[in-house]
């Protein structure tokens, strides 16, 4: 055999054998949709699969009820593979964190017999709340990644690619204060929080002429006002901004808080600007290992179009990446032309393809780490840094 073709084989054979579990905990988190800190069922599915190969595992890592940790091996490189699990509100896995899990359980079944052999610590983390919520960077935080070597996931996209395009971000949400009056009868004593909103937005709408290319300035109105008959006293909002580094996201935000200002300074009510998790970082691939990951998909017949622009968007693993090798590799489900964050891709995560993706790339993943382990080269780049 070719070098790593024994390992390739014991890969796929437990792969198998084990696909059943990963193929219905990917449908059984499809079908149960959870928001950020609330996957009660996912976390307690993935740690007791987990817990049933033969990890080490626990639950409620972190201070975060709904994180897991699962370990195998006493080896000196420490290979970390992240689960996710969150959904999103009213629209369910629409960016497939079913397959990010459950690809996590299969790569884990696939490797634990080999942990031994590959001198490795291997851990399996379930991370909640991506979206939005920074599970990962609390997690990094509170030392549930120290030691760690390599960190690796793969996401669902309409496009497979060796990476994501990830942008810095930060969340928050912005509350205006008026005073409530009769809207006909005495609209001159209200102080009007819609109107404070409604600048706020104008100004942002202006601003993006003068905002870089990779900048972004998203959000929504949560709570505008009660009854149109009643001066808004309270009116709130959720805002993303998003950058290429984060060095370029601190020159952008103080610019968007400053629009909120403007509607306060203009009605006279107050704003209140309060994170509402994490600031996420930009994604550092570990070029050596996305280089891995794509020979060992390839074996597995997956293909890696050239000139697919991959799809942009900001994780916490971003900032897994400034502490830590990683990569973050795309799978297609082949949704196009459904993207991410629409209804469509809901359905195509829990497709045929969908389940593929997961198999292929949950093996690709194992892969990724075989032979990282085995390559004396790059076992010692690894081990000489990790995670703080």
């Amino acid at each position: 055999m070719s070098s790593f073709d024994a390992e390739r084989k014991a890969i796929r054979s437990a792969a198998e054998r084990n696909y059943g579990r990963a193929y219905d905990l990917s449908h059984r988190i499809h079908a149960n949709p959870e928001l950020a800190f609330e996957e009660v069922k996912a976390a307690d599915w993935l740690a007791g699969e987990l817990d049933s190969l033969g990890f080490r595992t626990a639950k409620g890592v972190g201070g975060l009820d709904t994180a897991v940790l699962a370990e195998a091996g006493t080896g000196e490189l420490v290979v970390s593979i992240c689960a996710e699990y969150d959904a999103l509100p009213l629209l369910g896995h629409a960016c497939g964190h079913n397959i990010i899990a459950s690809s996590a359980l299969l790569a884990g079944a696939s490797l634990i017999d080999l942990v031994d052999d590959l001198g490795i610590t291997l851990r399996i983390v379930g991370t909640p709340a991506e979206e939005g919520g920074g599970g990962k960077v609390i997690l990094l935080d509170q030392q549930i990644f120290t030691g760690t070597n390599l960190a690796m996931m793969i996401h669902p996209a309409p496009m497979e690619a060796d990476r994501m395009h990830v942008q810095a971000a930060r969340h928050f949400r912005v509350a205006f204060h008026g005073r409530d009056s009769h809207a006909a009868a005495a609209p001159q004593l209200g102080i009007n929080a819609l109107d404070a909103m409604t600048i706020a937005l104008t100004s942002i709408g202006l601003l993006r002429q003068h905002i870089g290319p990779d900048d972004r300035i998203h959000g929504i109105v949560t709570n505008g006002g009660d009854a149109p008959n009643i001066i808004p006293s309270l009116v709130e909002g959720e805002f993303l901004t998003r950058s290429a580094t984060l060095e370029q996201l601190e020159q952008l935000a103080p610019r968007v808080d400053r629009c909120f200002e403007a509607g306060a300074l203009a009605t006279g009510s107050t704003c209140t600007i309060t994170d509402r998790g994490p600031t996420y970082s930009q994604l550092v691939t570990d070029e050596e290992l996305a280089q891995i990951y794509v020979r060992e998909a390839t074996e597995l017949g997956r293909t890696f179009p050239v000139d697919e622009a991959p799809l942009s968007a900001s994780t916490d693993m971003g900032n897994i990446s400034l502490e830590v090798a990683t990569i973050h590799p795309l799978v297609t489900i082949n949704s196009w032309p459904a993207v991410n964050h629409q209804p469509e891709f809901t359905q195509a995560a829990k497709s045929p393809e969908a389940d593929r993706a997961m198999f292929e790339g949950g093996m690709a993943l194992a892969m990724t780490a075989v032979v990282a382990a085995k390559t004396e080269e790059t076992r010692q780049r690894l081990l000489a840094h990790s995670c703080r």
